[in-house]
């Protein structure tokens, strides 16, 4: 099972050093998130905990995810990226496919693409986009990314972008995988059409039943013997054991903040959380690997 480490919810200003520290001490993944903007009011729940309250405060760093890897390709040499996840039907698809096309190549092939549909509408009037039919949309970005991404002479005729013969390079290295985030069933059919599932904060036995659910999709949807299950360590499951049992589910990398297995919140300093991600290495990923 490969260790991603987020980067998300933490000061701009340590993810340099958190980035460089990972990849040296031989973690396989740096995961970071995506929000365009944080508005004063929200017009609806978060739907990713009980009480419908998001679990960041306003002043929560933000940054770009495409900027900010394309900067930490640039200090690190062997670990790999995605984003979990990238909203990306609040974009334009051609801006996307160049970003992350240029980013997949400065670093060697070591990028590889989350996405959500977002759950925001005021991020989606934001960024111009329409909010409503965020998942078709999105759908078909999808089609004209892979097409962009061939870096041949192009065209293309959709429902929401349509364009004449056209080239986009540097093209990716390889072709980037899609993993799709969410536990809605719109999210899980699309998941399953693609290279991976991104899981959201769960209990154990719901993280159990929602990868049943999407190894029956994939019967109908693909065969992809390479699908990845991309998934946050358990809330009630945050130990070595834990992480074994998770392993064992099917769990093909786990996102964790390593540093919390030992107390240290994010807010701590920088030389505390590098310390306990030397250590949670030697105590916990020797023994998933």
């Amino acid at each position: 099972m490969k260790i991603a480490i987020p980067l998300s919810m933490l000061p701009v200003d340590e993810i340099e050093s958190l980035a460089i520290a990972a990849d040296e001490i031989g973690y396989n993944f740096l995961a970071v998130s995506d929000h365009l903007i944080h508005p004063e009011r929200f017009s609806v729940r978060y739907p990713y905990t009980e009480d419908g309250n998001v679990r960041w405060e306003s002043g929560t760093d933000w940054p770009d995810p495409i900027n900010a890897l394309s900067f930490l390709a640039g200090v690190t040499k062997n670990i790999r990226f995605y984003t979990s996840v990238y909203v990306l039907p609040a974009r334009n698809p051609m801006r996307v496919a160049k970003e992350i096309a240029t980013l997949d190549a400065l670093s060697n092939g070591r990028f590889d693409l989350g996405i959500g549909m977002g759950w925001m509408p005021e991020e989606f009037e934001a960024g111009g986009q329409n909010f409503k039919r965020r998942g078709v949309r999105a759908d078909e970005m999808i089609e004209v990314l892979k097409l962009l991404w061939t870096g041949k002479m192009v065209d293309f005729q959709g429902e929401f972008f349509r364009f004449d013969k056209l080239e986009m390079l540097p093209a990716p290295v390889k072709d980037i995988p899609i993993y799709v985030g969410g536990f809605s069933e719109p999210a899980l059919n699309r998941a399953a059409k693609h290279d991976g599932w991104i899981s959201d904060m769960h209990s154990y036995d719901e993280l159990k039943e929602l990868i049943e659910r999407v190894n029956i999709k994939r019967q109908e949807f693909t065969k992809n013997n390479n699908f990845e299950y991309i998934c946050f360590s358990c809330w009630d499951a945050f130990s070595l054991e834990g992480f074994i049992k998770m392993k064992n589910l099917g769990v093909t990398t786990m996102t964790t903040y390593p540093w919390m297995l030992y107390g240290v919140m994010n807010e701590a300093p920088l030389k505390e959380k590098i310390d306990a991600m030397e250590k949670f290495y030697n105590e916990i990923v020797v023994e998933l690997e």
